[in-house]
């Protein structure tokens, strides 16, 4: 019998999905990991578990106790199921201009959400620093801190990089991820290059975020916007730093959205941005290769979480992107 202790022991263990077509046309073999079946709905499930457990296991965080985070949407969904699960308040202080979708979620879930006004991470009033400051002042609460608490990325070094290593093989030549906080890649990453320090490491990028010109030049540099939600950043915060990166790869929103429908279609996967993103990189580092290799990437989360506007033909049409037909 495969019997998994409630929300938390549901998490982690996703399986690895070949993506048929892309890797025909290649000549490798692009294996996503479904982070998307997580039972919150996205990799962000394990650095909030990984979160939640150290705050515990420190004692800075005690039964009826609060947990704060400010996010893009997909960690704080994973830390209010498990708020709710372990008998915790939780608030969420999100940028205005996230998904209704998300929004409504974390409602639903339990979660005191707090949306406002998006504004950069050097501005006080940024949703990270307001998240920061009403933590401090409550009692027996914790400030989950994904971005600089380097327990996220310590989740996908005990959990995503091995189950990857094991699921494969041992045979991975590329593994490519966007990155927000950072943790996923900076675990992933980690692992990997130890167990076989060939493995090419590619960060993913969106346009308007300066982690491409980071990896390429060395400098913090932004260009352009995207649609793209929760990952991209203006930074190098405390989990990615010191992350062993060979290679960046930016792609456009036209090229997000074009992979993300043609996932829909073509391979039956319903996914959100991050994951245009990821395949379409995963599917230009294996060009970049050539046959015979292996590439890994993640399937972040689920589509449902952006059908006001990934999914959505007028919204698309209003920044000039076609999904095509």
């Amino acid at each position: 019998m495969d019997i998994r202790q409630g929300f938390a022991g549901a998490v982690g263990n996703t399986p690895l999905i070949r993506l048929d077509r892309l890797s025909r046309e290649t000549g490798c073999e692009i294996l996503a990991k479904a982070e998307l079946m997580n039972p919150g709905g996205s990799v962000k499930d394990r650095a909030a578990l990984y979160i939640i457990r150290d705050a515990e296991q420190r004692g800075a965080l005690k039964a009826g106790g609060t947990v704060v985070e400010g996010t893009a949407g997909n960690t704080g969904i994973g830390l209010a199921h498990l708020c709710g699960a372990r008998g915790y308040r939780c608030v969420i202080y999100i940028p205005d201009k996230q998904s209704k979708e998300k929004m409504d979620l974390l409602r639903a879930l339990g979660a005191e959400v707090r949306p406002v006004r998006a504004v950069p991470y050097s501005n006080p009033d940024n949703y990270v620093k307001l998240a920061g400051r009403a933590a401090a002042e409550m009692e027996n609460a914790v400030w989950a801190n994904q971005f600089d608490n380097v327990v996220n990325r310590v989740a996908h070094y005990e959990t995503t990089g091995p189950e990857i290593w094991r699921d494969t093989g041992g045979r991975v030549d590329a593994f490519v991820c966007a990155t927000g906080t950072g943790g996923t890649l900076a675990g992933v990453a980690r692992y990997l290059k130890e167990q076989r320090p060939a493995t090419r490491i590619v960060l993913a990028d969106p346009a308007g975020s300066s982690l491409y010109q980071y990896v390429k030049t060395g400098e913090l540099k932004a260009e352009g916007s995207s649609i793209t939600e929760g990952i991209g950043s203006s930074r190098v915060t405390a989990n990615l730093e010191g992350t062993p990166i060979d290679d960046a790869v930016r792609i456009s929103d036209q090229e997000c959205v074009a992979t993300v429908y043609d996932l829909l279609r073509r391979e039956g996967l319903f996914v959100g941005g991050s994951t245009g993103i990821n395949v379409a990189a995963a599917v230009r580092i294996a060009r970049d290769l050539g046959p015979g290799h292996t590439i890994v990437t993640l399937l972040a989360d689920r589509g449902s979480l952006y059908l006001g506007r990934l999914f959505n033909r007028a919204f698309l049409a209003s920044k000039g992107l076609d999904p095509g037909s």
